[in-house]
C-alpha cells in the first residue's frame, strides 16, 4: 500500500525538523552577528512543535492542507517572534493552494513553494533585496514556477530549486539589511549570512530530499 500524501508531509517535516536541530548552532551564530542569536533555538521550536501535534493526527485519513493547516498552528503557538507568523502564514497559504487536493505531483510541490514564499511575502511586506528569508524563497520560487513550466520533473525541479535558495542566501552576504531587527546595524550588517536565508535553505533541502529523492529511491527498489 503506497503512503498517504499526508504522511509523506508529516515525514518531510520530520525531515526538516532533523535537519534544522542538526544546524541550530550555525544558524545561532549566524544570528549572533546581526541579531539576537536565537533563530536556531526558535526554529528548533516551531519544527519540534509541528512534529509533536502531527504525530497525534490519524494521517491516514486527512487532506494534505489539513497537515499544513495543522502545521501553522503548531508553530505559531510554539514561536510567538516575527520567525511564527512568517511560517504559520506560509504553511496556510500552502494549505489553500492544495486545498481538497490529494496528489503531491511536481505541479503541486512547485504550488507549495509558490505560496509558502507568498505568505512570508504577504505577512512580512519584504522584498528580495532586504537581506531576509525571501532572499532565498523568491529565487526557490523562480526555479520552480521555471520548471513547473517546462514540465520538468521532480528531481530535476528540486534540484533548481535548492542550487536557486542557496545562491540566494549566499548573496546576502553582501547585502545590507533593511528590514528585521539586523536593520538597525546598517552597514555593519554587510558580510554576513542572513539567518533566515540559511534556514529557508535548510528546509528546501529537506523537502528535496522528501519529494525528489525519497521518490528516486522507491522507483528504482
Amino acid at each position: 500500500m503506497s503512503e498517504s500524501a499526508a504522511r509523506h508531509l508529516s515525514r518531510m517535516f520530520h525531515r526538516i525538523s532533523v535537519a534544522i536541530a542538526a544546524e541550530k548552532d550555525r544558524l545561532s551564530d549566524l544570528d549572533g552577528a546581526i541579531g539576537d542569536a536565537d533563530h536556531g533555538i526558535t526554529m528548533v521550536l516551531g519544527f519540534t512543535a509541528v512534529n509533536g501535534e502531527l504525530a497525534k493526527l490519524d494521517l491516514d485519513h486527512m487532506l494534505p492542507s489539513e497537515v499544513f493547516t495543522s502545521a501553522a498552528t503548531a508553530f505559531l503557538n510554539a514561536v510567538g517572534a516575527s520567525t511564527g507568523p512568517l511560517y504559520a502564514t506560509a504553511f496556510r497559504r500552502a494549505a489553500q493552494v492544495l486545498n481538497e487536493d490529494q496528489h503531491l505531483s511536481a505541479a503541486d510541490q512547485a504550488a507549495i513553494v509558490e505560496a509558502m514564499t507568498t505568505g512570508i511575502r504577504e505577512r512580512g511586506k519584504g522584498q528580495r533585496g532586504d537581506k531576509t528569508m525571501l532572499d532565498a524563497w523568491i529565487p526557490a520560487t523562480e526555479a520552480a514556477v521555471t520548471a513547473r513550466a517546462r514540465a520538468a520533473g521532480s528531481l530535476e525541479m528540486w534540484t533548481s530549486i535548492l542550487e536557486a535558495a542557496e545562491t540566494g542566501a549566499n548573496s546576502t552576504r553582501s547585502m545590507v539589511a533593511t528590514r528585521g531587527r539586523a536593520a538597525r546595524l546598517g552597514e555593519r550588517s554587510l558580510g554576513h549570512i542572513d539567518p533566515g536565508a540559511a534556514s529557508a535553505v535548510i528546509i528546501l533541502r529537506a523537502m528535496k530530499e522528501t519529494f525528489a529523492v525519497d521518490t528516486v529511491k522507491e522507483q528504482d527498489r
